[in-house]
């Protein structure tokens, strides 16, 4: 998806609260994503080829995220059942996707069961973090995502998104501010066009 739909990075593990090597059960993991209803995160993204950006992830479960960037016009949003990539330096329409095909897809599911036949391609602790790489078991060719966690309580920290070509994105996550009220604009992607009046 261009690249642009975020990761996790394993940089920054060190400030990472420490955890026993045992890793969190799958369980675990696909509990606290099926209540993780809302969230709000600052983020900063890596790619592979050394592009750094910042900016805030508004989340709300199933199937709606948004990513603003600082300081820039470029913003992604997914929403009914598409992915936009939106960059205000154009005055063409954004690249759109379905969420279907992107390993995002995996953790805004309506329920997340990370112990599904074929899922999980691995999944390990050390003594910082536990990390699960997961693949749509329909769909491996999109790509994976690998989700990073700590524990005590559990929190996602990171996610690396691995598209088909190989290529990987890093999203390090900030405190997430959960529960919130997030207006249903944020992902409501004809009216992000409308808006912008790059449809009547």
């Amino acid at each position: 998806m261009k690249n642009l739909i975020l990761a996790a990075a394993l940089s920054a593990a060190s400030t990472l609260p420490a955890l026993a090597d045992d890793p969190i059960p799958l369980s675990d993991l696909s509990a606290y994503l099926n209540d993780l209803r809302t969230a709000e995160a600052s983020f900063t993204q890596i790619t592979e080829d050394g592009a750094i950006s910042t900016g805030t992830l508004y989340l709300q479960r199933p199937g709606r995220m948004r990513f603003e960037y600082d300081g820039e016009d470029l913003m992604v949003m997914a929403g009914g059942g598409q992915v936009a990539i939106f960059d205000g330096r154009s005055n063409t329409l954004p690249e759109q996707y379905p969420l279907s095909r992107t390993p995002l897809n995996l953790i805004l599911a309506r329920t997340v069961d990370l112990g599904q036949s074929d899922m999980i391609v691995a999944h390990e602790a050390d003594e910082t973090s536990t990390r699960v790489v997961a693949q749509d078991p329909d769909e491996p060719d999109i790509g994976t995502i690998t989700l990073v966690f700590t524990g005590d309580p559990v929190e996602l920290r990171q996610w690396v998104v691995t598209d088909s070509t190989g290529f990987q994105t890093t999203v390090i996550l900030g405190e997430l501010s959960r529960d919130g009220t997030i207006p249903s604009r944020y992902f409501n992607i004809p009216l992000e066009l409308r808006e912008r009046g790059l449809v009547d």
